[in-house]
């Protein structure tokens, strides 16, 4: 399984780590994924959702 949002397809992003001589060497910055138990069309599932989609109230949590 991918580090992907499963509700909006929010995944990595790449940029350049700038050094003091301002060498730049590849870096990624990833999004803040959760784990969490939702509601698929009646089954529970656990998928990664981002902290933003899990705010909007954009997924129903799983109980």
């Amino acid at each position: 399984m991918s580090k992907v949002c499963h509700v909006c397809h929010k995944g990595p992003s790449f940029g350049h780590s700038r050094s003091h001589s301002m060498v730049a060497t590849n870096r990624r910055f990833n999004p803040n994924l959760q784990k969490v138990r939702i509601d698929d069309k009646g089954t529970p599932r656990r998928v990664y959702v981002c902290t933003r989609c899990l705010k909007a109230n954009k997924v129903t949590k799983a109980v």
